[in-house]
């Protein structure tokens, strides 16, 4: 199984690069984009609301809790860089394609 650009292993579980739309329709994975997987959140990008429902859409996505999901980078920005803890990157394609 061939890992995706906008995943990476590393010593404690995998990164993740994410491309977040907030203020979707719904929440849901929306394939690549440019090197990161685009993700629309419902909530909106105010106070940490789109932030907090990206780490509870990927903890619940790969089956860990909340606390194992990890902003590095991309507090502000479109572009997070996110650590997911005692995972590896094969579990997590297969925990998103479904």
């Amino acid at each position: 199984m061939a890992i995706p650009t906008w995943l990476r292993e590393c010593a404690d579980g995998v990164e993740v690069f994410i491309y977040v739309q907030p203020g979707a329709k719904k929440t849901e994975l929306a394939g690549d984009h440019d090197g990161a997987l685009k993700l629309r959140i419902n909530a909106p990008p105010v106070d940490g609301k789109a932030n907090a429902a990206v780490i509870a859409f990927l903890a619940d996505r790969c089956g860990v809790s909340k606390g194992k999901v990890l902003l590095l980078s991309g507090d502000t920005a479109r572009r997070k860089r996110l650590q997911v803890i005692g995972i590896t990157a094969a579990s997590v394609v297969k925990q998103l394609a479904r």
